[in-house]
């Protein structure tokens, strides 16, 4: 058994696993209700494109700064325009 840390290392946040309990676990209060409510509810063919859409979930809520940034967004401070994000790329990859 390995211990894996609570926060990122190196900048990277380590993947939550594909399964449904993984996915579950990962989410919290009614984020988890709503995605077995959906995955119980999808038929087979189906199962995986849920699990993949909550799975990017989970995964974005992990980032640093997830929680506050919705907050943020919600309620309309620290919003940038796209030109200013993209120049902010732009400049990250030189």
């Amino acid at each position: 058994m390995t211990a894996q840390p609570d926060h990122p290392v190196g900048g990277r946040i380590p993947a939550i696993p594909l399964t449904i309990n993984a996915i579950g676990d990962s989410l919290s209060g009614e984020e988890r209700a709503q995605f077995y409510r959906e995955v119980l509810a999808a038929e087979a063919a189906a199962v995986p494109a849920v699990m993949r859409l909550w799975w990017k979930t989970a995964m974005l809520n992990r980032a640093p700064g997830a929680i506050r940034g919705r907050a943020d967004a919600t309620t309309g401070r620290g919003l940038v325009s796209v030109d200013a994000l993209i120049a902010r790329v732009e400049g990250a990859d030189r």
